[in-house]
């Protein structure tokens, strides 16, 4: 085998390892969401079942816990990205010797435990309604003690620095020039930022938005700390996983990565359009005819993936509405009722042999065997000691002793008696 084909098929089982490790886990989930079995497994299977899927959606503590993730998310993505952008603004345009330090310092919330955030995010609050001197039931009071809002500004405290790094990549190719010829044309600080900052930065706001959205949706540490009487979906697995859990969270874990499916490739197909489209207005590409698929799929192969996912999800959907799987439970629970008598079975003579064998070992005119008299209590306790036919046993009664005490023989028993 010569080195190049050797070096692929190296590559090939690398990047098989590598997949396998990062997406097995999430496959393996996956299936477990289809198993009619109460715990989450795979092997052995039971039946193949929609039912979890049923219990996620009556769950109301995880339809709750969605709820409030998603309204978190939101308002953590409005504070971030504003946060995130307007320091990444002030970093390009800050004294060039104070840049690292104000760079540092804006990056540490970021090497900061979410604990400790989510703690001091609390405790500040608080000592801020105390010291402006709100009275409970109040505006400030609810606004302070509120859990939405204060998990909304403990995630912003770092998520801002993920945004920030994003917007920081973006404008490292921005052209100040662009800019200044604005202002020179008679624009204001204002429209120069409307008209040629933002659109510029308008990819990044949208990569930094999914990520803080990302990021605040799957957030715990700091959230458990002051979410306070609210729950959101990390809050309420986290409970579930404590007190034991379903293939429900399966059924979660399925539909959360179909929807990243399905987002990833509806980006991809919208860009390979736009792409194309724009490769044919200039000129540079040749215009497919369709045929029989539509426009927008052909050459576009993450549009055709994307109409056969959503296909499937369709065909699953409509299959939920009429499969049943009890005939295949009453069949399994038949099954393992016959293993489980097996067994019983197998045990029970598995003991009658080791009796038989043992009985087979002992004489049969074998007298039974006199107990032992080494316990602690001697034949006290001996079952003839109360019978008539046991022997006496004399007690020797101990010898009268000398006198020798202190007293000599002054209190002996006969000393009283008259002789």
């Amino acid at each position: 085998m010569s080195s190049a084909n050797l070096i692929r098929v190296a590559l090939g089982a690398y990047l098989l390892i590598f997949f396998s490790y990062l997406l097995g886990p999430l496959v393996v989930m996956s299936l477990t969401a289809f198993n009619s079995a109460s715990f989450p497994a795979v092997s052995p299977w039971a039946c193949f079942s929609y039912e979890w899927f049923e219990v996620l959606f009556n769950d109301k503590h995880i339809r709750d816990g969605i709820y409030y993730s998603v309204v978190i998310g939101i308002g953590t993505v409005i504070l971030s990205v504003s946060m995130g952008l307007a320091a990444s603004i002030v970093l390009t345009q800050v004294w060039p010797k104070l840049r690292s330090t104000y760079y540092t310092m804006i990056i540490a919330p970021i090497l900061i435990p979410g604990v400790v955030l989510g703690i001091s995010t609390l405790v500040f609050w608080d000592r801020v309604g105390a010291f402006l001197g709100v009275s409970d039931g109040s505006l400030l009071h609810g606004l302070f003690h509120n859990g939405i809002f204060l998990t909304i500004l403990g995630q912003s405290t770092f998520i801002a620095s993920y945004t920030m790094l994003v917007f920081v990549a973006r404008l490292q190719r921005f052209d100040t020039d662009l800019t200044e010829a604005a202002l020179d044309l008679g624009a204001t600080h204002t429209q120069a930022f409307r008209k040629v900052l933002l659109p510029f930065m308008r990819p990044a706001i949208a990569s930094a938005s999914v990520l803080a959205f990302l990021a605040s949706f799957e957030n715990y540490n700091t959230t458990t700390f002051t979410i306070l009487e609210y729950k959101t979906l990390t809050t309420v697995l986290a409970q579930k996983v404590r007190l034991g859990i379903n293939p429900s969270i399966s059924s979660l874990a399925f539909i959360i990565i179909v929807l990243t499916i399905f987002a990833a490739l509806a980006f991809e197909a919208a860009n390979r359009n736009k792409d194309r489209k724009l490769a044919a207005a200039q000129g540079r590409g040749v215009t497919q005819k369709s045929g029989i698929l539509p426009s927008f799929l052909t050459g576009n192969p993450a549009a055709v993936v994307l109409v056969l996912l959503a296909f499937m999800v369709i065909v699953m959907v409509g299959t939920a509405q009429r499969y049943s799987p009890e005939a295949c439970k009453i069949a399994v629970r038949e099954a393992k009722q016959i293993e489980i008598q097996k067994r019983i079975d197998a045990l029970k003579e598995t003991r009658r042999q080791k009796e038989d064998a043992k009985a087979a070992q002992q004489p049969s005119n074998a007298a039974p065997a006199t107990p032992n008299n080494s316990s602690a209590f001697g034949n006290v306790f001996a079952p003839g000691n109360l019978s008539g036919d046991a022997p006496e046993q004399k007690v020797d009664e101990p010898e009268p002793q000398s006198g020798t005490g202190a007293f000599g023989n002054v209190f002996a028993p006969d000393n009283l008696s008259s002789d």
